[in-house]
């Protein structure tokens, strides 16, 4: 999306949505994370602290789905580059004076 038509508070204004979002997805994401992690690993709650195969659990669990998620977020951003690109060579294409 092109930003240079907006003003500076128009700008700014579009810059605090975007960042808002990008806290809601990041905690949206974090209690996600918690709370699998949490429901898979956690069993026993006779003692406040957990069990050294629960922290372990934990901690795979934990590793297991911040790998996930970069992956997911590298795929993403190359399927948006591949996009971009089709964008890219469509409008060429279409500009009066393109050769075929």
């Amino acid at each position: 999306m092109d930003f240079s038509t907006f003003n500076d508070a128009e700008r700014a204004h579009i810059q605090r949505l975007i960042e808002q979002k990008q806290m809601r997805d990041f905690m949206k994401f974090y209690t996600g994370l918690v709370e699998r992690c949490f429901n898979d690993c956690v069993n026993d709650f006779t003692s406040k602290a957990l069990t050294t195969k629960e922290e372990t659990c934990v901690l795979r669990c934990t590793e297991k789905f911040i790998k996930y998620n970069e992956r997911i977020s590298l795929r993403f951003g190359e399927l948006n580059q591949e996009l971009m690109q089709q964008q890219a060579a469509t409008a060429a294409q279409q500009q009066p004076g393109a050769n075929p």
